[in-house]
């Protein structure tokens, strides 16, 4: 539930294959252990459709099957023995990813996801050993949340109630849930009795709000609703004298859609497409698969459409998917914004939804998705040198250009991305770009490639420009 990006559900699959491994157990030794990580590398091979060697799964592979080899060489080894084994062919594995993805080769770096999964094994020993790592407290963080709503007809009304468990109600802190909701939106209400939690909360993103409070225990009731569509019947509720008390059931919709988006013009641009709920997330910040189960649970419809626009939160989602056997959910791998918008665009809530399945599949093959960043270091990738602080012109995943002048990369960009059978450019314009800039390259569009262009102030960090072309 916790897993963030293409590695973390790896991760939980092969937690997932572990637990498989010892079930049933009471005690284990060095050969069970060995077999339980190599039957969580069985489990998180299977997760992947398309696994890429070079990744926490070739670390996993390479560092539980060679440690298993290892260890039948030794007499009566002990579970402390294994874990050496096990780290020390995790490492080699680990220094050799280089060598089997040139992506890492060309910046100078070892998988992330497989350095992650070592620093967890060290964990392990270090436990072993008698020093365990102590766990930090946590704290919500904000900074990817869409919070400050300008107006109460926008965003969620959401109103549910958690029993605290048992083992929790001692340190549970009523003022410490209000602070840490008062993030993501405000008309906050949070009233304790005994073991019983009252929350009420306006905000744009009731999945987070929910992820907070179901830390303390198990929720009762739920009720959320979009004040955009129910703006009506919101005021003659408040004008009976409406509270927090009164809680009444969602009627039940046909379809709902939730789209993961960073940038308070990107959520405002997708709510504009019929999209219900959305995800706070993008590049570098990554929504866990808990995150898409508590949205896809507040939606009450009968088919739920989930949009990831991004590569490494297309597994999050689909873990999401699996686990709600009861719930009719439906993920359209989309990798980009663009390609995210338009298959909202050629959704109808008219049509069945293996009608809906087939246009918005459809309509993503149809898009060429560009972007315009900023490299943070020096170096050298498929060829092209790269200077920190370069801006980069990316198309799909391919760097084309890398250059000192954010204009001359969009430029190129704009160029390659554009032929003969191109119609219409999404020009979604980020945090940071001045207008000048922007209207600038609008006149190079007209007169240059004469294509019609749609602008849409995204406001999305990281990324100057997104551009979808079809």
């Amino acid at each position: 539930m916790g897993a963030r990006g293409n590695s973390g559900v790896i991760l939980s699959q092969i937690f997932r294959g572990f637990f498989q491994g010892v079930d049933g157990h009471d005690t284990i030794d060095p050969t069970i252990m060995a077999s339980a990580f190599n039957k969580g590398t069985e489990i998180a091979y299977k997760a992947v459709m398309r696994p890429v060697e070079g990744t926490i799964l070739t670390v996993l592979r390479e560092g539980a099957a060679n440690s298993s080899v290892r260890l039948k060489t030794l007499s009566h080894p002990t579970i402390l023995d294994y874990m050496n084994l096990f780290i020390e062919e995790a490492t080699i594995s680990l220094e050799n990813t280089p060598n089997l993805l040139p992506v890492l080769k060309d910046v100078g770096v070892v998988d992330s996801g497989g350095a992650g999964l070592l620093v967890i094994l060290e964990g392990m020993r270090s436990a072993l050993l008698g020093n365990p790592i102590p766990l930090l407290a946590a704290k919500a963080s904000s900074g990817h949340v869409q919070a400050g709503l300008e107006n109460e007809e926008f965003g969620y009304c959401t109103e549910f109630i958690v029993r605290v468990a048992p083992e929790k109600l001692e340190d549970f802190s009523e003022l410490a849930l209000r602070e840490s909701l008062s993030n993501l939106g405000d008309s906050i209400v949070v009233v304790q009795d005994e073991d019983i939690v009252k929350v009420h909360i306006h905000t744009l993103t009731p999945g987070d709000a929910m992820n907070l409070a179901q830390r303390h225990g198990e929720f009762v009731k739920i009720k959320i609703e979009n004040m955009q569509e129910q703006h009506a019947a919101l005021m003659d509720d408040d004008s009976h004298g409406h509270t927090s008390n009164h809680i009444v059931e969602v009627k039940k919709v046909p379809y709902a859609i939730i789209a993961v988006a960073a940038g308070d013009g990107l959520a405002q641009a997708f709510k504009d497409l019929r999209v219900d709920a959305i995800i706070s997330g993008g590049q570098t910040m990554n929504p866990s698969t808990e995150d898409f189960v508590a949205v896809i649970e507040s939606l009450n419809a009968e088919h739920i459409i989930v949009l990831p626009n991004n590569s490494n939160i297309i597994l999050a989602a689909q873990q999401a998917e699996s686990i709600l056997e009861d719930v009719s959910v439906h993920v359209i791998p989309t990798k980009t914004i663009p390609q995210g918008l338009s298959a909202c665009l050629y959704f109808s809530p008219e049509v069945s939804i293996e009608e809906n399945l087939m246009e918005m599949n459809s309509a993503i093959a149809r898009v060429s998705s560009g972007a315009i960043t900023y490299a943070i270091k020096d170096t050298t990738i498929n060829g092209t040198e790269i200077k920190a602080n370069d801006f980069m012109a990316i198309m799909e995943k391919e760097i084309l250009i890398s250059t000192p002048e954010r204009i001359d990369a969009l430029k190129y960009l704009l160029t390659s991305m554009v032929n003969e059978n191109s119609e219409i450019i999404t020009f979604i314009v980020g945090d940071g770009v001045d207008e000048s800039e922007k209207e600038f390259i609008l006149t190079f569009i007209k007169d240059e490639l004469r294509i019609e262009v749609e602008v849409i102030e995204g406001g999305q960090p990281v990324y100057s420009y997104l551009i979808g072309v079809e």
